[in-house]
């Protein structure tokens, strides 16, 4: 029987579900443990780490088993940012790395995200190979016997090299001395090393979320709830709000008044500086199709292109490799400056805002009017069915109508979920009220025309 050459297991960012429900079951973790000790290496390294969810104890044991059982070595570096995992797995030219995590998700939720010896996430077709393995039933009998057992080695000093790791992101001439910090780590993968890092740099940090107890991780706090981090700011009279969330890839910021500054002002703001520098490689910022249409007009206005991606930071990192750029990202806060790391670091983007801060003597309130806002509107409805839009010709005729109007000064985003039976719909354009009556006559004509295919 042939196999699909449709991933099935992985989704825009890894696997991910409910823990102990198909598919992230201990099961699945042992098949995936093995499938990336024999495509990796029978002989070779993976490092394992993970979030602060009460999950991660279950699965950690089961993906090192499975490693384990191939003849494998797994290091584990126990509760660190995704990215720290990224930087080990490159650092000790380990042939793999994992992470269990859901990243913004619910503590009941878990997930595993995979990067190669290189600290780059996987590409598709290495994603499907692994699925294949899984499901082949060739993994049982090549497992490893007697002395070639894999051993479970604990790289204790590993949170210290990642912290070390990400300093390097801030210039050495200046510090931190003299700025209030209120930062949220959604008690989850960062509530050790992120404050350590600013503290280390001179920074004043009133820390919240690092209190992870197993079923808090990302409960009404972080970057997915940044609400709390905004009334801190204001409470406490700090400089500065930074929230990440439960595995520290993303990061959404708040000024001093308690506003919002999220990933698309962060970009604006990063890449001007960067240009003016020198330092912003190819001439262009990569970002997603959900970005913010301000971001766009902000980069030409400087000369600068926004070369956009399918929604998910691992495909803004593919076309940073292949376009020769340096800085990229999500207007939901996965950050990445590849000349400091190979995927999205919270840590790293907050130093870099600071830096500008710091250089320019201005506050992020200033440094974020560089971008005027479009007014978007975002819509999600359940679909039973993710058919293919060309499919759907009624559907592509008033998109095109509706896009007639916007007449260049606006956008019509379409697209699937990646990890939710779901549709995703959003409307950007000058005008709030005209976007929501348009993203309801889109909502309308898709599920009355998917509900005939």
């Amino acid at each position: 029987m042939g196999v699909s050459r449709k991933r099935r297991l992985f989704g825009t960012d890894g696997i991910r579900g409910p823990a102990n429900s198909q598919p992230m079951t201990p099961e699945t973790a042992m098949q995936l443990g093995k499938a990336v000790a024999a495509h990796f290496g029978r002989d070779g390294r993976v490092v394992v780490g993970k979030d602060t969810r009460l999950s991660g104890y279950m699965f950690e044991t089961a993906i090192a088993a499975g490693v384990c059982a191939m003849g494998a070595d797994v290091l584990l570096v126990g509760p660190l940012p995704t990215p720290g995992i990224a930087y080990i797995t490159q650092s000790m030219r380990a042939d793999a790395g994992v992470v269990i995590s859901a990243s913004h998700n619910p503590f009941s939720d878990n997930g595993f995200k995979l990067f190669a010896r290189d600290g780059f996430k996987l590409p598709d077709d290495v994603e499907l190979e692994l699925e294949q393995l899984m499901a082949s039933g060739d993994l049982a009998g090549k497992v490893a016997k007697g002395s070639e057992i894999g051993r479970a080695i604990r790289i204790d000093d590993a949170r210290g090299r990642y912290i070390t790791h990400v300093k390097y992101a801030f210039p050495t001439e200046l510090t931190l001395d003299g700025i209030r910090i209120v930062m949220d780590c959604a008690h989850g993968a960062a509530y050790k090393v992120a404050p350590t890092v600013f503290r280390e740099l001179g920074a004043e940090v009133i820390p919240l979320g690092v209190e992870p107890n197993g079923t808090n991780i990302n409960d009404e706090c972080g970057a997915v709830h940044p609400a709390r981090v905004c009334r801190r700011v204001r409470e406490y009279r700090a400089d500065v709000g930074i929230a990440f969330d439960g595995d520290a890839d993303r990061v959404v910021f708040s000024d001093a008044r308690g506003n919002v500054i999220d990933g698309d002002a962060v970009l604006a703001i990063c890449a001007g500086a960067m240009h003016e520098q020198g330092e912003l490689r190819g001439g262009a910022v990569v970002a997603t199709v959900m970005s913010n249409l301000g971001l766009q007009r902000c980069l030409q206005a400087r000369g600068l292109d926004l070369v956009r991606t399918p929604v998910g930071d691992r495909y803004v990192v593919e076309a940073m490799r292949q376009g020769g750029y340096n800085l990229g990202g999500e207007q939901s806060g996965h950050l990445v400056f590849l000349d400091h790391g190979t995927t999205g670091d919270g840590i790293v983007a907050a130093l870099r805002v600071l830096a500008v801060m710091q250089r320019s003597g201005k506050s992020l309130a200033e440094l974020a009017r560089v971008m005027t806002r479009y007014p978007q509107v975002l819509k999600s409805v359940v679909v039973a069915r993710k058919v293919p839009f060309e499919q759907l010709p009624k559907l592509q005729k008033q998109v095109a109508a509706i896009e007639g109007q916007l007449a260049g000064e606006g956008r019509v985003v379409m697209r699937y979920s990646g990890t939710e039976a779901k549709l995703r719909v959003m409307l950007e354009g000058p005008d709030e009220d005209t976007l929501r009556e348009y993203v309801e006559q889109i909502i309308e004509t898709a599920v009355a025309e998917l509900a005939a295919v």
